[in-house]
């Protein structure tokens, strides 16, 4: 079994959903697209 934060490091980097760019992790976010994508100007 493996260790807590073993599993939380082996998870792969979150991608925008939109635009398939890396986005940076953050703990208040559960959204699925980047900043651009997410803009509300767009």
């Amino acid at each position: 079994m493996l260790n807590i934060i073993e599993f939380f490091r082996n998870l792969p980097k979150k991608k925008c959903s939109q635009c398939g760019l890396d986005m940076t992790e953050q703990a208040d976010c559960y959204g699925n697209l980047c900043d651009e994508c997410d803009h509300p100007a767009r």
